[in-house]
């Protein structure tokens, strides 16, 4: 929309400069150092301040999930590769299916390592970016964006809308347009920054660490993680499976040999081999896991689950 000559457009916060910092050039190292670090501890205390929305946005978010809808990352230059980033580290440490995940960066790839600024104004290809996905009802869509005004992100979150997602829209501009454009809108107000108009620096805390609340907590609440242990995590190195054996003798009390065992017979996965070591046959993990979608903390507690001791010979 095409704002008339006498509407007065509401200031783009995250563009202002910040009078302290004039002359932050010619500050003492230490003095600069201290600066950016004020500023990143404001960025979290904004972020904070938005806990209510986040909430929201969860518990909006968490049924579709359930029902097997996809999450959608969509952004434009620094906010999208802090999406890209939130959304690729969930398939590790969640065990997160590469199918249920979308990331739309403005650009596409080449975007990724070097900036195509130009690329955020292009709105009929980030519908036609998000289309090509057929995303639906059960899909939740996450769209960052420093002002809040980059047309690729709010054109992609738009379409989305239109066909029924879910869509939430996080800004540090408390009068951006995706918080209206969105179905849901958190706006994460940080300010000017120290360096004006650099947005990777308080804008971008703010935004991943707003990110990594939501991802965070829609992977507890799906059980994706049992007693602060990350069970669906996948172990691909080595380092991995030492973490996994320590995981399996911490929740399940067994030996550092049964706990390797137990990881060997079931693929290295750390919830299978909890439940085995917990006294579930192996017979009746897949069914348990389907009957209480995958939640370890649901099929360990259920009335009568099999229980046997865990320490002995090994």
């Amino acid at each position: 929309m095409t704002q008339n000559s006498t509407t007065p457009i509401p200031p783009v916060a995250t563009e202002g400069q910040d009078p302290r910092y004039a002359d932050v050039d010619i500050w003492p190292v230490a003095s600069v150092l201290d600066a950016l670090v004020e500023s990143q501890m404001s960025a979290i205390a904004a972020v904070r301040a938005a806990t209510p929305a986040l909430e929201c946005a969860v518990n909006s978010a968490l049924p579709r999930l359930l029902a097997g809808g996809r999450l959608f990352y969509v952004g434009a230059g620094t906010s999208g590769r802090i999406g890209m980033q939130d959304g690729v580290e969930l398939l590790p440490t969640f065990g997160w299916a590469p199918e249920r995940l979308v990331l739309l960066l403005a650009g596409g790839r080449n975007a990724v390592h070097q900036a195509a600024e130009g690329a955020e104004d292009r709105e009929d290809v980030a519908r036609s970016d998000i289309m090509a996905h057929d995303p639906g009802p059960d899909d939740v869509v996450l769209g960052i964006a420093a002002s809040g005004s980059t047309p690729y992100t709010c054109a992609a979150v738009g379409a989305a809308r239109a066909v029924g997602s879910l869509t939430i829209g996080i800004a540090c501009n408390r009068h951006g347009r995706l918080l209206d454009v969105a179905e849901q809108g958190i706006a994460v107000v940080t300010g000017p920054e120290v360096i004006s108009g650099s947005t990777r620096l308080k804008a971008g805390t703010a935004q991943k660490a707003a990110l990594n609340l939501i991802s965070t907590t829609l992977m507890i609440r799906m059980g994706h993680a049992y007693r602060g242990q990350m069970v669906d995590m996948r172990v691909v190195n080595a380092k991995l499976r030492q973490r996994a054996c320590r995981m399996v003798r911490n929740l399940s009390g067994c030996t550092e040999r049964q706990a390797f065992d137990a990881l060997e017979a079931t693929g290295f996965n750390v919830k299978r081999a909890v439940m085995i070591r917990s006294g579930i046959p192996m017979d009746q993990v897949e069914a348990l896991l389907v009957a209480h979608d995958g939640n370890l903390r649901s099929i360990l507690g259920q009335a009568g689950a099999p229980r046997q001791a865990v320490n002995g010979p090994e």
